[in-house]
């Protein structure tokens, strides 16, 4: 399967952050669904098809962990694969998004080889 075929949920409440991020996606050869807000993100999830999420954690509203959970209990999506991006960098803070949930976790500011290799390792 090409990326091209694969859809990548982005919440990021940064405008300019998910214009970058979806950006590097594009080049990548992904499609995308981008959102600033968690609340907006989860309602409409049920009518997207998603094969993995990049989700900011220091949002308002609903931060990231949150969002985490709230997508692991829909039906279609409990499998998946979800990437916590954030700024949070300390060990203890990259454990606890682990412990929500997360697959991986990408610090930034990252890279598009950075974006890319985590993204690969969940959809090769």
């Amino acid at each position: 399967m090409t990326n091209s075929n694969k859809t990548i949920l982005v919440v990021e409440d940064d405008n300019d952050t998910l214009m970058a991020i979806c950006t590097m996606l594009e080049s990548l050869g992904f499609n995308h669904s981008g959102f600033t807000g968690a609340k907006e993100a989860l309602k409409a999830l049920p009518n997207l098809k998603i094969d993995l999420a990049l989700l900011d954690i220091m949002m308002p509203e609903m931060n990231g962990y949150e969002l985490l959970q709230e997508i692991k209990k829909l039906p279609n999506y409990k499998e998946l694969p979800i990437i916590m991006v954030t700024a949070k960098d300390k060990d203890s803070e990259i454990l606890e998004g682990y412990q929500f949930g997360a697959d991986y976790y990408i610090t930034k500011p990252f890279t598009s080889k950075q974006l890319e290799y985590g993204i690969k390792i969940f959809l090769s």
